[in-house]
């Protein structure tokens, strides 16, 4: 047992402590002598009062042997009142540099970011520098190989480039720097703070200073900080591009057969996009349509079983493809006569309803993304929506959007829920299983001053959207594609439509009896061929390898495991059921 004193503003205070025990337990014990301590996250402690600068947070389930405290220790303690109540969850990130090695002399130092596995994308912009080239103007009076502040490189979130170029959004790894800049200065030595801290609205259901969880209790320590909802100034993803417009046209016809509207899973890659500083595009591949009822003015999907979704993921796994968002149509054609469909969403009436950007906020948390700036190894997510719907011209249009980071935390916290007018989402009222603070959302009034309102009982949903910008390939990527379009093959669960997958299909789609074997292995490149091949049996594992790398290998083993396939006993029994058929 040891004796650990603290010295604060509300006077000296002792406790026994186990050398096992953990600093948050020690907090617990004080906690309990003092009524205003904060939360721990919040504390800031040193072995002089010089050293009361540091925040303890990085060191809350370090031991007491760990961090070197002898008995009779003499500890200088004292709290911030930022984040009580009242305040917004913004910046619920300590503000100084956590606590050195010299101050208290703790074996234990976060000195880098998390080690968690990014995609490759993100490690590849992690290493970039990222800045805004600049040409020498007329106020520059230096050599061609001099620099001065009228030419130098800009940083990628450099606010006049914004305005000048009219982006509304910067990207995600550009704002990861800026925040790296601030929290982490160059010349900081042996100390690190994650940048990104993910926001959480739920109420703490075990909360430290020891009273009954909710609706029995709360205190300062466990009801979450009041929210101010602003406009998001990054976005994990920049651009959303389709790898073919048949992508696009397929999906779309099936509205076009029976008029009914339908939702698809997209599969495709994330990659650099080159048009915004450290930018992130979503190139689709294919579309996945789930087991679905297609209605006029909606639709219900259902859960993929353990057997479709196990042949989905090993697939998607095998082609080097992930889930990247969801696509859905919304609609009604305008009975002209030509073609043209009816404009719903604009900017005087919505974008996303407050009902999809729900359903599009629970897809985002079912797929995090992965980042090591996170305190939690994770931040928000590169899920995206995509909406086919007609424009103002009265053609038919895709618009793209993701739900902000504090639109995923209002949805997990239940904070929210949709309204029937689509542009306004509802605040959720305070029950025995969940506390709804104080939310705020600031606008310009009438007389042109920003002011902030209480978004009780509703508020603009579009606070919670962040839009993104989508296209097909151009230029010299404009032929680059995973699959070929030359099958006809029926797309997955279309068989209300008169579309059935089966070995008739295939024979239809697919010539096995053809000598043209690029053109056979040309036909075998579909993605909804593939998944129903890789669900029939037919083909054993190994086989089913040398079908992938026939479609997604390297360029030199193509050839070889496509002849490879053609010689095996799986295919050559596949080859003969299809034309027995």
């Amino acid at each position: 047992m040891k004796i650990i004193r603290f010295r604060t503003k509300d006077g000296m205070f002792r406790v026994a402590a186990e050398s096992s025990w953990t600093l948050h337990q020690v907090f617990d014990d004080l906690s309990s002598k003092i009524p205003q301590f904060p939360r721990y996250d919040r504390v800031y402690l040193g072995k002089t009062p010089q050293d009361v600068t540091e925040s303890a947070a990085p060191y809350l389930e370090s031991t007491i042997e760990e961090l070197n405290f002898a008995n009779g220790q003499l500890l200088y303690l004292k709290w911030d009142t930022i984040g009580g109540p009242s305040s917004s969850t913004q910046d619920s990130v300590p503000t100084s540099n956590p606590i050195s090695i010299d101050s208290l002399g703790i074996k234990k130092l976060v000195s880098a970011p998390k080690a968690v596995s990014q995609l490759p994308v993100d490690d590849f912009l992690d290493s970039q520098e990222g800045t805004i080239p600049r040409k020498r103007g007329q106020f520059c009076h230096h050599s061609d190989r001099g620099m001065c502040e009228y030419c130098s490189p800009l940083p990628p979130w450099d606010n006049k480039y914004k305005e000048e170029h009219g982006i509304k959004h910067i990207s995600f790894h550009a704002y990861v720097k800026e925040m790296n800049e601030s929290k982490n200065k160059k010349n900081s030595v042996g100390s690190y703070i994650s940048p990104l801290v993910e926001q959480n609205y739920k109420i703490t259901s075990h909360c430290p200073s020891g009273h009954a969880p909710w609706p029995k209790g709360i205190c300062s320590k466990c009801q979450p900080s009041a929210i101010t909802l602003q406009q998001q100034k990054f976005r994990l993803v920049d651009h959303v591009e389709f790898s073919s417009s048949g992508i696009i046209n397929d999906f779309i016809n099936c509205w076009r057969l029976n008029g009914c509207q339908r939702i698809g899973l997209l599969m495709g890659t994330y990659e650099v996009y080159d048009k915004v500083p450290l930018g992130v595009k979503a190139k689709v591949e294919a579309i996945y349509e789930m087991p679905q009822l297609d209605l006029e003015d909606g639709l219900t999907y259902t859960e993929l079983n353990e057997e479709n979704e196990a042949a989905l993921k090993e697939l998607a796994e095998n082609l080097g493809l992930q889930p990247v968002g969801v696509i859905f149509t919304d609609l009604t054609d305008a009975g002209l006569g030509d073609g043209s469909v009816i404009c719903k969403r604009h900017k005087d009436s919505f974008f996303l309803s407050s009902l999809e950007i729900k359903f599009a906020a629970r897809l985002q948390l079912k797929y995090p993304n992965i980042c090591k700036w996170s305190d939690s190894g994770k931040f928000s997510s590169k899920f995206v929506t995509c909406v086919v719907s007609g424009n103002t011209k009265g053609d038919i249009d895709i618009s793209s959007y993701q739900v902000s980071q504090s639109g995923e935390a209002l949805v997990e916290a239940d904070l929210i829920c949709a309204s029937t007018h689509p542009d306004m989402a509802i605040v959720n009222k305070t029950n025995e299983v969940r506390y709804v603070p104080d939310i705020f959302f600031q606008k310009i009034n009438q007389y042109g001053i920003q002011v902030k309102v209480n978004a009780k009982p509703h508020f603009p949903a579009e606070y919670l959207l962040v839009s993104l910008t989508h296209g097909f390939p151009t230029g010299e990527s404009q032929s680059v594609s995973l699959f070929s379009d030359t099958s006809s093959f029926p797309i997955e669960n279309r068989e209300h439509v008169g579309e059935s997958q089966d070995w008739k299909a295939i024979k239809k789609s697919v010539d096995f009896s053809t000598h043209d074997l690029h053109n056979l292995r040309q036909s075998l490149a579909n993605f909804h061929l593939l998944l129903y091949l890789s669900t029939t049996g037919i083909l054993s594992k190994e086989e089913l390898q040398l079908l992938f790398q026939t479609v997604r290998g390297k360029e030199e083993t193509r050839e070889t495991s496509f002849y490879k396939l053609l010689e095996s006993s799986g295919f050559k029994t596949l080859t003969t059921i299809i034309q027995t058929s």
